[in-house]
């Protein structure tokens, strides 16, 4: 049968839109680093770069020890255009005129540290020459006129040694050199010593980013001495500093305990920048990382007397956590502000800052006395590295994490353009509650559709939240659709333990069914569990003791009801189970008793295992999704199939089980290739709505080693 006979209205798009006003960026292609170098065992792109014609892309690859090229004369189809390696290890890279111009850390320790800038001729790829530079670098810039090269000697501290404090020598310092009719100069290599100047550690300067303004004076950010220097980047004068000083926050999530409370606060937390950039000739901006004892997760604009002329606070991470992408696993520094790019398309300002635990990039307008949010932008894990091109209307970030090596996805360099219409991204977002703190939520592993009101559908998330685990209600009709409430499942009144939601189906009673996927290491129960409309746990069913001896770590993966049973679909194989054939569980509620058929699962390819995430009665049928555990360039399968309701006949559990037929209803990767990223692996949800609208949602982990993208969109209306 053709799937158009199945579904129909199919929308070929996501229901990517939003209430954002145009222009807005949105994402028009996703280049893997991997192609660049594909027998590198890691590769990443940290800092990038454009070419002045906007046509080709350069990135730092630090552990694989060398630049990477990226061809983008077709934006939406960017190309791989060449490795070079550099002996040492990249950690910036900038362009002038037909040259690449590399800082290399070649340091042997962090007792001994010594670098060299590279210069790499464009058009060739060649090595033209090096100048040693006598300790290690972090960031480079160039003025406007392409006359002078600023780059950071980090000396970076070794965090193994007295617990990372500081002062460790040797200190870091800033280097100057020219570049005279576009070749550059290397007896002019100036070096700017910057001891003394900061009120933490004065001796041991921790050079950590520099930028120049239209003046030719230099923005040197000392990241752990929290101190910003302004030289002048012609004589190398230091023309002032200043402490970047301290923030108070409340309403901020502080601890790593499974739970999305914006309710803690954190005392005179140094900013401790990393990035800096000017704005104009007279305000720069910071992005507040830290790395030793702050990070205020902010980004402030600061005069260039020393002034604070704005500070962001919290503001951030709100929005990040509307997003499902506040990293609750390593919130010490919260989403983490890192990179910043900054640049005026036509005649807008526009400033972008990097989120680096949130793998998100924040967007603002700069028309004001205050930037205005403007959007969040998917950006891959780990984005630091990014780069304006107003020329051609695009943006570019650089995501320096590879997880390839754990079966995860790789660095990947992102590419935006700036347009009328709508975002398409977020595709879900949450209301604020009734303090106007973000509604926290991440990792939705299960939906079910409300039995009458159409496009109100209610969500669970897994083990992340495992200390706050809840019911979402979610309005699909809203652009975005929107997370509008959180029920709390309680047990005793207090938020329930012990529980990975997976699945949730309605009781028909007012209240839900939910499968949590048990796993004896942790204790956690393989388990049905029924809730009230207020989340109190009501009835705890546990799984049948003849299944218990043959139980994996991978359990239920989605609930759903037909008639007086509760279907569970069971992730993978159990012991008992044949190689590619797991089990669908029925428990009747009504009798308290429990059955089984087996399900059919597609060959997986080498290396990878398929299996079930979801599954959704609806008329005739029950739809399952089955997909396999690859991602971005692996990814193979991420398919809705369906079994009719007649062949669940289940059978004794222990004996011998009968095997269902199944039917493809659609392959999702095409509608997840549409999001211009990467391939994600996780599609977790499948609910269809009481006008038979089917929506699909994929699970982002919580930001745990992954790009915190959440992808919700419809198949149309299920017949």
């Amino acid at each position: 049968m053709q799937f158009r006979s199945i579904l129909l209205g199919l929308t070929a798009g996501l229901l990517a839109t939003s209430a954002y006003a145009a222009p807005v960026f949105n994402r028009i292609a996703s280049f893997p680093v991997e192609l660049n170098n594909p027998k590198a065992e890691a590769t990443s792109s940290e800092i990038i770069t454009a070419s002045e014609d906007g046509l080709t892309l350069v990135y730092s690859d630090s552990p694989a020890g060398g630049i990477g090229f990226i061809d983008i004369t077709d934006a939406r189809a960017p190309k791989a255009a060449g490795f070079l390696a550099l002996d040492g290890e990249p950690t910036s890279v900038t362009i002038v005129g037909s040259k690449v111009y590399a800082a290399v850390n070649t340091s042997e320790s962090k007792a001994n540290p010594s670098g060299k800038l590279v210069v790499v001729d464009l058009a060739s790829k060649a090595i033209e020459s090096t100048v040693e530079l006598g300790g290690q670098p972090d960031s480079i810039a160039h003025n406007a006129a392409g006359t002078i090269l600023a780059i950071a000697i980090e000396n970076e501290r070794d965090e193994d040694l007295n617990d990372g404090d500081i002062p460790q020598a040797p200190g870091g310092y800033l280097v100057l050199l020219s570049i005279n009719g576009g070749a550059l100069d290397p007896e002019s290599l100036a070096k700017v010593e910057l001891t003394g100047l900061a009120a933490i550690a004065p001796e041991d300067p921790e050079v950590e980013y520099v930028s120049f303004n239209g003046l030719d004076e230099v923005a040197v950010t000392l990241q752990e001495n929290n101190e910003i220097v302004i030289v002048d980047g012609k004589t190398g004068a230091v023309k002032s500093h200043f402490s970047a000083g301290t923030v108070s926050l409340e309403g901020v999530d502080t601890k790593k305990d499974g739970a999305l409370k914006f309710t803690g606060k954190l005392e005179d937390v140094a900013r401790e920048p990393d990035a800096v950039k000017w704005l104009d000739d007279n305000r720069l901006v910071v992005a507040n990382e830290g790395d030793w004892k702050g990070g205020s997760r902010s980004f402030t604009i600061f005069n260039k007397d020393g002034t604070v002329a704005y500070e962001s606070g919290p503001s951030m991470e709100y929005e990040a956590a509307r997003l499902g992408h506040y990293p609750d696993a390593r919130n010490k520094k919260g989403v983490e502000p890192e990179g910043l790019e900054a640049a005026t398309y036509g005649d807008t300002p526009y400033l972008f800052v990097a989120q680096e635990r949130a793998s998100l990039v924040a967007v603002y307008t700069d028309t004001g006395a205050e930037p205005e949010y403007l959007q969040s932008l998917p950006s891959g894990i780990g984005p630091e590295g990014s780069v304006a091109i107003p020329s051609r209307n695009l943006f570019v970030t650089a995501s320096e994490t590879d997880l390839r090596a754990d079966g995860l996805a790789g660095s990947h360099v992102m590419l935006y353009e700036l347009g009328e219409g709508e975002a398409a991204y977020p595709q879900l977002i949450s209301d604020l509650d009734a303090d106007g703190k973000p509604i926290g939520w991440a990792a939705i592993s299960g939906a079910v559709g409300d039995a009458e009101k159409p496009g109100i559908l209610y969500a669970v998330s897994d083990s992340v939240l495992s200390a706050q685990p809840a019911i979402y209600q979610i309005d699909a009709t809203a652009r975005p659709a929107k997370i509008v409430n959180k029920t709390i499942v309680t047990r005793g009144g207090d938020a329930a333990q012990k529980l990975d939601l997976e699945g949730i189906t309605l009781d028909g009673e007012g209240g839900f069914w939910v499968a949590s996927e048990g796993r004896s290491d942790k204790l956690t129960p393989h388990a049905l569990y029924r809730v009230d409309a207020d989340g109190k746990i009501t009835e705890e069913v546990a799984f049948p003791e003849a299944l218990l001896p043959n139980e994996i770590r991978y359990g239920a993966e989605g609930v759903t009801k037909v008639g007086d049973t509760l279907w569970v679909a069971i992730q993978r194989e159990w012991k008992d189970d044949p190689k590619g054939q797991v089990k669908l569980l029925g428990y009747n509620t009504k009798e308290k008793t429990w059955s089984a058929v087996r399900y059919p699962l597609e060959a997986a390819a080498d290396g990878a295992w398929n299996g079930l995430s979801e599954i959704t009665a609806h008329g005739d049928y029950v739809y399952i999704v089955e997909r396999d555990n690859q991602i971005a360039l692996k990814a193979a399968l991420k398919k809705l199939y369906r079994v009719p309701v007649a062949a669940l006949v289940g059978a004794e559990i222990g004996g011998e089980l009968p095997v269902v037929t199944k039917e493809e209803v659609r392959d999702f990767i095409p509608d997840l290739a549409a999001n211009n990223g990467y391939v994600v692996d996780k599609v977790e949800s499948f609910a269809i709505g009481a006008d038979g609208t089917g929506y699909v949602i994929t699970d982002n982990d919580g930001v745990a080693d992954s790009s915190g993208e959440t992808f919700f969109w419809s198949v149309g209306t299920i017949r």
